[in-house]
Parts: structure tokens; C-alpha cells; sequence
């Protein structure tokens, strides 16, 4: 019973890399996102931040990250389907980029209201 589970999770953590390396290999916004938590967390690490806010920013990111997976998955299952142009395509393929968008606003809201919590 332990080991059927044990076996469950490899499974999907190769999976789960698997997908990720196909991002990181086909996707350039991927890296432009990883620079960009690399600053973050350098910034967030210089600065005298909660362990919360730290937190906040870090996991942000993350999301960021998890959201461009998504929105490959979202490209490549449109694309599979057909090439030809379709406005629902389109519009899956957008509302995709927008959930990356949304989510990296999201941290930039975050990172707005710690700095000016830090400055005043």
C-alpha cells in the first residue's frame, strides 16, 4: 500500500518535470519570468522584509511560473486540436496569456504595497 503511493508520487513528479522541461525548452517567456523571480528574490532578500512578506513575494513568483505552465498546456491543447484560425482559439490562447498577465500584476501589487510599507 506505501510503496503503491511512493510509486504515485515518482510518477507524477516525473511528469510534473517532464512538463516543465518542455516549457523551459519551447517557451522564452519562461526564462524572462525566471530572471525576473531572480531579481525578486534578491531584492526581497537585501531588503529588511517579514519572513511573511518575503514569503509573498517568493510564492508570487512561483505562481507567475505555474501560470506560464498553464498557459503553454492551454497553447499546445488549442493547437492540437486545429491550426486553423478560430476566434474560440484565439480566445482560449488569450485568456491564457491573460491569467500569467493578471498573476504577475498581482505581485507587482504585492511588491507596490511592501515597499510602501517600507518607506512610510
Amino acid at each position: 500500500m506505501i510503496w503503491t503511493q511512493f510509486d504515485r508520487i515518482r510518477q507524477r513528479a516525473i511528469w510534473s518535470w517532464a512538463g516543465f522541461s518542455h516549457v523551459w525548452q519551447t517557451e522564452g517567456s519562461l526564462h524572462q519570468w525566471i530572471w525576473a523571480n531572480i531579481a525578486s528574490v534578491v531584492l526581497a532578500v537585501l531588503l529588511p522584509l517579514s519572513a511573511g512578506e518575503t514569503a509573498l513575494i517568493l510564492m508570487g513568483g512561483i505562481v507567475v511560473l505555474a501560470m506560464e505552465c498553464m498557459n503553454t498546456a492551454i497553447e499546445r491543447v488549442v493547437d492540437d486540436i486545429s491550426v486553423a484560425r478560430r476566434d474560440r482559439a484565439r480566445q482560449a490562447k488569450d485568456a491564457g496569456s491573460a491569467a500569467v498577465a493578471i498573476s504577475a500584476i498581482a505581485v507587482g501589487v504585492a511588491w507596490v504595497c511592501i515597499l510602501f510599507g517600507l518607506i512610510f
